[in-house]
């Protein structure tokens, strides 16, 4: 079947490591499309999970599908994020079509766009990072019991019930959101940027801001947790991916990756790395 040919697909907070991340279902949706870029916009793996020795087979095909991306010409951009902060040590480190960046800045079609994970602007985690580390465990916790209440809903023919999503709509819980989405809008306004993209929140979006120094339209991922949304940018204009309401994306197979192991797709990209060098230095030679 014909994949979709996209300029850029974004994805985060997939969370892999945990009980929580719906890796099969994102390979299925990394298999369906091409994208010329492909950014990681956080958390894609969950660092602080490891001490649990929970990676199971289809987490590590996920890393293997974007590494194979990588290798056939995607370019593959991992922001880090609260989650996978680790690797912020390795900001500016690139291997062929594969970089790792803390933000990055596109042109797209003539305008600019911003992303960035989303955690400096949530105060939470600024000001009480214990508490915030509770927040997340609790949060991983509902996520699990929602697994739970989506198999029992099911087997009784009843339509799902989400807890996270319900506290997500308290008020309280309200008024953080839209305080980090402002947040977020203003500084890419003062910063000349016409698309800011976060993710963090796991709340898919894509919503136009007008205020007294400009306009910005902000946009989030979403999450391949609980939602299993993406955002896509063809034909000039963005778009919120909805696993869940894709009818097609279940047929999507690749025989190929199975065929390929860790080592070469590694071999893979490096060898596009050598050869880009190579390039250079012929380059410089005339």
């Amino acid at each position: 079947m014909k994949k979709r040919k996209l300029e850029v697909a974004v994805i985060s907070d997939v969370h892999l490591g945990t009980l929580a991340s719906h890796a099969d279902e994102l390979i299925t949706y990394l298999n369906s499309i091409q994208p010329k870029q492909l950014v990681l916009n956080g958390d894609i793996v969950d660092v602080g999970e490891f001490h649990k020795n929970y990676f199971p087979p289809n987490h590590m095909k996920v890393i293997r599908k974007i590494l194979a991306m990588a290798s056939k010409g995607t370019q593959v951009y991992y922001v880090t994020g609260n989650h996978d902060d680790i690797l912020r040590k390795l900001s500016g480190t690139s291997m062929g079509n594969l970089h790792i960046v803390d933000k990055l800045v596109l042109e797209m079609d003539g305008k600019k766009a911003w992303f960035f994970h989303g955690d400096v602007f949530d105060t939470t985690l600024r000001n009480a990072k214990s508490l915030a580390k509770f927040g997340s465990k609790g949060y991983k916790l509902l996520i699990n019991i929602n697994k739970l209440n989506s198999w029992l809903f099911n087997k009784l023919g009843r339509e799902k019930y989400s807890l996270s999503q319900k506290i997500k709509k308290d008020t309280n819980a309200t008024k953080h959101i839209r305080g980090f989405e402002r947040s977020a809008v203003d500084m890419a306004i003062e910063k000349g940027y016409d698309y800011v993209i976060c993710g963090h929140l796991h709340l898919s979006k894509k919503e136009k801001h007008t205020t007294k120094k400009g306009s910005c339209t902000y946009l989030n991922s979403g999450d391949w947790t609980e939602n299993l949304t993406a955002l896509e940018y063809s034909l000039k204009r963005w778009k919120v991916y909805r696993y869940n309401h894709d009818k097609l994306s279940p047929f999507f197979m690749d025989e190929e990756l199975k065929q390929m192991d860790m080592q070469e797709l590694v071999e893979a990209i490096a060898a596009q790395k050598e050869e880009k060098q190579q390039r250079k230095n012929r380059k410089s030679q005339r």
